[in-house]
C-alpha cells in the first residue's frame, strides 16, 4: 500500500482529470518532486520562488496541517493520506 495524494479540483488539468495518486516516497518534498516528474509545472504550483510551501496552499497528512508538523520535510507512511487544499477567498 502506498500514500495516496488528493489532488484539487485546480490542479486536475495537471494530472489529466486524476482526483488522486498513489506515490512510494515517504518524505513530502520527494512526493512533490515526483509529482513535478510525472506532472511538469506541478511543483511551482506549490512551492514558491524559495521552495517554500506557498502562503495560500495548505497540504494536510492525515488531516493536520503539514506547517505545524514538519513542513516540507514530514514524512508519511503507507496508508496515510496526503491532502493539497488551495486556500479559498472571497466574500
Amino acid at each position: 500500500m502506498a500514500v495516496l495524494v488528493r489532488i484539487p479540483t485546480p490542479l486536475r488539468r495537471m494530472t489529466n482529470g486524476l482526483s488522486q495518486v498513489e506515490m512510494d516516497e515517504s518524505n513530502l518534498s520527494e512526493m512533490i518532486d515526483r509529482l513535478e516528474s510525472n506532472y511538469p509545472g506541478f511543483k511551482e504550483r506549490l512551492l514558491d520562488e524559495e521552495g517554500e510551501l506557498r502562503y495560500f496552499v495548505n497540504i494536510y497528512l492525515n488531516g493536520e496541517d503539514v506547517r505545524f508538523l514538519d513542513g516540507l520535510g514530514t514524512t508519511a507512511k503507507s496508508g496515510d493520506e496526503i491532502s493539497i487544499v488551495p486556500a479559498v477567498a472571497g466574500g
